[in-house]
């Protein structure tokens, strides 16, 4: 068992500059986010960050999702400063998921990612996520974020491979 906090120091803060708000979603970039979950997640968890573009994107995703006869078990919201990211993910994880779901501004979720893996058995791999988090800053803040795919604004797709972010043309631009 784990037991050094996985809470972000401030002295690592320093070097990142600022992050910018979450993007409204596009019809393309939502698109690509439901075309990246597998065809066998019927059941999802969604989770976003507590800005107006992140929560918009969620409820556009859930709408769709349940439009094609998946499953949201839950949506979860964060803010983007917490003394502790423990209930978020418990939440986050309840119910075992096939899959998340996430938008957000990427401080909030790399707190609440590094939370997630100190405490939960929550998976990167089976995870999906928009625009916001396509960040390059956000696997070395992070940590262990392998395997976390996401959709690009126009639709093509991007994954968290080792500490880079690398976007992948689908085709679709």
């Amino acid at each position: 068992m784990r037991t050094k906090s996985p809470l972000i120091d401030t002295a690592e803060l320093g070097w990142l500059g600022e992050f910018a708000e979450p993007a409204p979603h596009t019809t393309a970039e939502l698109a690509a986010v439901i075309d990246l979950l597998p065809s066998r997640s019927i059941a999802v968890t969604v989770g976003h960050s507590r800005d107006d573009a992140s929560r918009t994107a969620t409820a556009a995703f859930s709408a769709a999702w349940r439009a094609r006869g998946g499953t949201v078990l839950t949506t979860v919201d964060w803010p983007e400063v917490a003394a502790s990211w423990l209930r978020a993910a418990n939440r986050m994880t309840a119910g075992a998921p096939d899959a998340w779901v996430v938008a957000a501004a990427p401080l909030g979720f790399a707190q609440l990612a590094r939370r997630l893996r100190h405490s939960t058995a929550w998976e990167p791999s089976r995870t999906v996520a928009f625009a916001s988090l396509r960040d390059s800053r956000l696997p070395a803040l992070a940590a262990d974020l392998g395997g976390l795919r996401g959709a690009t604004a126009d639709g093509d797709t991007w994954e968290v491979r080792g500490r880079w972010v690398r976007t992948i043309a689908t085709g679709r631009s």
